[in-house]
């Protein structure tokens, strides 16, 4: 039998709870070393729901970048309804839906901003012209509503410091994804056929593309920082060293001429991250962030 007739069945639940928690925590520690270093400098109360928050990111990220043999529209529609009826019933017997439920129903996560995330994923299953509308539309619902659903849990509740810190935490989850289109942005082209940058031609990718692609970003970082120095003390650590890292790539991928961008995957190495994560302490301790 599962269950003896003396285990009671609260500590049932509390054990699929557990269990929920652990899937979203090794689902972001196997896809992100970076968010994964970040999220322990986080109050620890504050980090299992952002475990939760990246373990349904990841997983709807992973139906339209990696199941390619499968039928990857009528996954990705059972996803969303199974995620709904999660948040609805406060259960899921998918375990990474579970923890994102409890997180959802618990920190009052608008159902709007996880449609418009999903609204995103879909427009990767198809070949896009992207046009400015529809750039800044993907940016908004695969980053930008990301970053407002950590904020939620950030902020705990505190409506005027949500509303306060709302457009910092979108330029945050704006700049990171334009990193990484910039990282990714051979394989995207070469392996998945994406080209997210708008009247950008990747086959004669320049430098002079480059480089305003760069400036945008640029600018995006530093009205995030601005945001990160008012964040609460709970998560402002963590956060400030996610930023850290994806400000360091950004640099690095910035030295790098587009021929090398479009040929290779630019990284920061994991020793070279243990080395910022001293540094970004030691000024985050100092208070010159």
């Amino acid at each position: 039998m599962v269950q003896s007739k003396n285990t009671p069945t609260v500590l049932m639940k509390e054990r699929f709870d557990l269990l929920s928690a652990i899937c979203s925590k090794e689902t972001t520690r196997l896809y992100s070393t970076s968010f994964s270093m970040g999220i322990y400098f986080l109050n620890k109360e504050i980090r299992q729901p952002i475990y939760a928050i990246y373990g349904f990111v990841r997983l709807a990220d992973e139906i339209v970048d990696s199941f390619h043999n499968y039928p990857k529209s009528t996954m990705l529609e059972e996803l969303k309804k199974d995620c709904f009826l999660a948040i609805e019933r406060g259960i899921s017997i998918n375990p990474v839906l579970n923890s994102f439920q409890q997180v959802v129903n618990q920190y009052g996560i608008e159902h709007q901003l996880i449609s418009l995330f999903l609204k995103s994923m879909e427009m990767d299953l198809a070949e896009q012209d992207y046009t400015m509308e529809k750039y800044e539309e993907y940016i908004l619902g695969s980053a930008q509503v990301v970053g407002l659903m950590c904020l939620h849990v950030f902020t705990n509740g505190n409506q005027d410091d949500f509303e306060r810190l709302r457009l910092p935490a979108m330029k945050l989850g704006s700049a990171f994804q334009k990193v990484n289109f910039l990282r990714d942005v051979n394989a995207d082209y070469q392996e998945l056929s994406r080209s997210y940058f708008p009247d950008v031609n990747l086959s004669a990718f320049s430098d002079a593309d480059k480089s305003k692609i760069e400036q945008d970003i640029h600018q995006e970082f530093k009205e995030a920082l601005n945001g990160i120095r008012e964040l609460p003390r709970s998560c402002k650590k963590g956060v400030y060293l996610a930023y850290v890292y994806y400000h360091h790539l950004f640099r690095k991928i910035g030295k790098a001429p587009a021929e090398r961008v479009m040929s290779e995957r630019i990284r920061v190495s994991n020793g070279y991250k243990f080395w910022l994560m001293f540094d970004s302490l030691v000024r985050y301790k100092l208070n010159v962030m």
